[in-house]
């Protein structure tokens, strides 16, 4: 009998941050998820990853080191599971320089999709490591707060921190 050989399952942590407690998700070479504690977009551990601490210490360095405004860009391997148009605007998303913000509109054009407003803004909902991929400075072109899979209060808190917005 022939059995299947099963990947090795990611491993996970939690780590405070000022925003409540962060779901950190990846393997030994790359962080592939963080969770914000609520959210439309919050989630827990899947049962079949496994609690250590050990692979997250850079990222804990890193998210730290940002929450006490002493890092602007973080710079940590990344793996991210999506389309092929979702990895296109995730790949965008680091270009929106620390303390600016940049419309859904511009994020489309960037991407070479200028009618795709809507979509970009779906991928941007669906990336898997915000904060770290700045997903929290794309706004409305009016400037408004709009949709965060961790809430407006917190995006609203990252662009405070960053000094967007008082």
């Amino acid at each position: 009998m022939i059995k299947n050989k099963m990947q090795n399952p990611l491993f996970y942590t939690h780590i405070d941050s000022p925003i409540g407690k962060l779901l950190l998700a990846g393997d030994e070479q790359a962080l592939h998820y963080l969770s914000f504690p609520k959210g439309k977009m919050a989630f827990e551990p899947r049962p079949e990853w496994v609690k250590n601490d050990e692979p997250f210490k850079e990222v804990k360095r890193q998210i730290d080191a940002y929450f006490a405004l002493e890092l602007k860009q973080f710079d940590l391997t990344l793996k991210m599971a999506g389309t092929d148009f979702q990895q296109r605007v995730w790949q965008v998303l680091p270009k929106i320089a620390y303390g600016q913000t940049r419309s859904y509109g511009w994020l489309a054009n960037e991407v070479g999709s200028p009618k795709a407003s809507r979509a970009v803004g779906a991928a941007n909902g669906k990336n898997p490591l915000p904060i770290i991929i700045p997903c929290h400075r794309v706004i409305g072109a009016s400037g408004k707060m709009t949709g965060f899979g961790g809430g407006i209060n917190t995006k609203v808190f990252l662009l405070g921190l960053e000094g967007v917005v008082n």
